[in-house]
Order: C-alpha cells, then structure tokens, then sequence
C-alpha cells in the first residue's frame, strides 16, 4: 500500500501529476483542486490511493488524507468506481460530502457531472453511517461560531446592494437550506453567489405565480 507519495513535480497535466521519486517518475490521477497545489520543480506531496485491476495499477491522489478517507468510502458505493469518486471530490469538498450524506440529501450528488438522481439516491442510502460530519456530536457550538465569522459580512455585502439586513438575513438562511454544503465552507464571495443566486431564482418563480394568475 503507498501512503504518499513527496518528491520533485516533474509534470502537472489537466488530470495528471507525474512525481519524480529519486529518478523513477510516478503518475497519479487527481481532481483540478488538488492538481493547482502543485508547481513543477517544487516539491510535492500527495496522500494516495492505489486501485488494483486485472490490467492496470493506477494511483489517485489527495491534498489531504481527508479526501482520500472520503474517497475510499465512496469506492464502497455499489456502481461508484474511482473516476466517479474523483468527480464527486471535484465538485464537492470532503465536509461537504460528509454533510450530503450524513444529511441524505441525494440533490447534492446530482450536481456531479455523471450522477444522476438513481444513482444519488443509492450513494446517500450506501453512505449512511459511514460518512459523518467532523465532531457531529457537538457539532452546535462550532457551527454557530462559524457562521457568526462569516454572516456579518455577507449581511453587509447584501445590504450595500439595496436589500434591508432583515431580508438579507432571512435570503441568506433560505438559500443556504437549499445548499447546506456551501455553509460549511464558510467562504463569503461563495455564499454570497448562492444567495443571490436563490433571490434570482424566487424573483422567477414569483413572475411565473404572477403570469399564471394574469
């Protein structure tokens, strides 16, 4: 079993790294995220992990032995081989996934190019258990805490572009229902995207439920 794999970056390609290992050049497969990290010349390390077929031996690698625990319980998913898992690690980081699965929401998978709602569904029902947010048992203190470093700001954002801090407020928790995961990331520019995108959406749907009673 390799571990890891630290060395010289001999090559970074669009879904490739090649590590140079005193002389032998060692090739592993790997999302975008984790392939930017890299720079050619420097040296890099990548947590692994070896998939083994009749034909093949081929190394996937990982920013963070986080991903590659997520990616090795996603292999266990009946129908998921590695470039799925991959994918899933591409779109979604590993706590966003943890949360998917731990709070069944099958949505959040169909955003991965490839998965569609059958196959969803089966990966929340196979992962249940096996996936679990970090400390979900007293997950309400962090969480709280987390949300007050970033909701301040995104408030502020929303209220110099017009919206009164109470509908700013109330958009920013319904959007985020809808996209759990995005929260957990606690990035503003993102969580911002998402809100304004959720407004836009209601504003739709609301011309709609205003054009069908016309």
């Amino acid at each position: 079993m390799i571990s890891f794999l630290r060395g010289t970056v001999a090559h970074v390609g669009l879904s490739t790294a090649v590590i140079d290992l005193n002389g032998a050049g060692m090739s592993v497969n790997a999302t975008p995220q984790t392939l930017s990290g890299l720079r050619t010349g420097e040296e890099g390390k990548l947590f692994t992990s070896l998939i083994v077929r009749e034909d093949s031996l081929t190394l996937f690698g990982f920013a963070t032995d986080d991903e590659r625990e997520v990616f090795d319980v996603l292999l266990s998913v009946s129908g998921v081989g590695p470039r799925l898992a991959l994918a899933v690690l591409a779109v979604h980081e590993p706590e966003a996934i943890r949360v998917a699965a731990h709070a069944e929401d099958s949505k959040a998978f169909t955003k991965v190019p490839g998965i569609g709602p059958k196959v969803a569904g089966r990966i929340v029902l196979e992962l249940a258990g096996k996936l679990v947010p970090h400390g979900t048992a007293g997950t309400a203190a962090p969480a709280t805490a987390a949300e007050a470093s970033w909701k301040p700001q995104v408030v502020a954002a929303m209220t110099s572009l017009g919206w009164s801090e109470k509908d700013a407020t109330a958009s920013i928790d319904k959007a985020l229902a809808d996209e759990p995961e995005v929260s957990f990331r606690g990035n503003v520019a993102e969580i911002l995207r998402t809100t304004l995108r959720w407004l836009g959406q209601d504003g739709a749907r609301a011309g709609n439920r205003v054009g069908s009673r016309g």
